[in-house]
């Protein structure tokens, strides 16, 4: 059996602050070299760890030097919230419809008896999300780390509920 080396083992790595363009999540990924970031990017092969996206970039940063006891116990405990939050948005994708900007008429409707209660997902603006608060309507906003990706055909620009 062949083993792929990536880098020299005793060669410097090069450590980024990253940021997804899909979530805004914040995370640091470790590299063999500025150009190796670079060519695993442009394959769209650098991912966010909380929402699989893949339009990540680098942040603005400056140097810093981390003992690797630190950063194990740091990356220990990012992987087991990147793992809640994992099994959080794959909940919400499996047990909840996506109403998309229906959100609070769904809502609504559900509260009012107009339409069987069922544990669902969409986006409202912010005047609509005060308007179901005022009604007693109950509905709270879904955190960006636990939101799942949009079906394909949805797209919305409002905040996510």
């Amino acid at each position: 059996m062949n083993s792929t080396r990536c880098w020299p083992p005793d060669s410097p790595m090069i450590r980024y602050a990253l940021i997804c363009g899909d979530c805004e999540h914040e995370f640091e990924a470790w590299f063999a070299s500025s150009s190796a970031f670079d060519v695993l990017a442009d394959k769209r092969l650098v991912t966010c760890p909380v929402c699989a996206g893949a339009r990540v970039t680098k942040q603005i940063m400056a140097p810093s030097v981390k003992s690797p006891k630190k950063a194990a116990s740091r990356s220990e405990a990012e992987r087991q919230v990147e793992a809640f939050a994992a099994k959080a948005r794959d909940h919400v994708a499996k047990n909840f419809d996506y109403v998309g900007n229906d959100f609070a008429d769904e809502a609504r409707a559900m509260y009012y008896g107009e339409t069987a209660d069922r544990p669902i997902w969409g986006a409202t603006t912010p005047e609509e999300s005060a308007a179901l608060a005022e009604e007693g309507v109950p509905a709270a906003p879904l955190p960006k780390v636990f939101t799942p990706k949009l079906p394909k055909q949805a797209s919305t620009k409002r905040k996510l509920n």
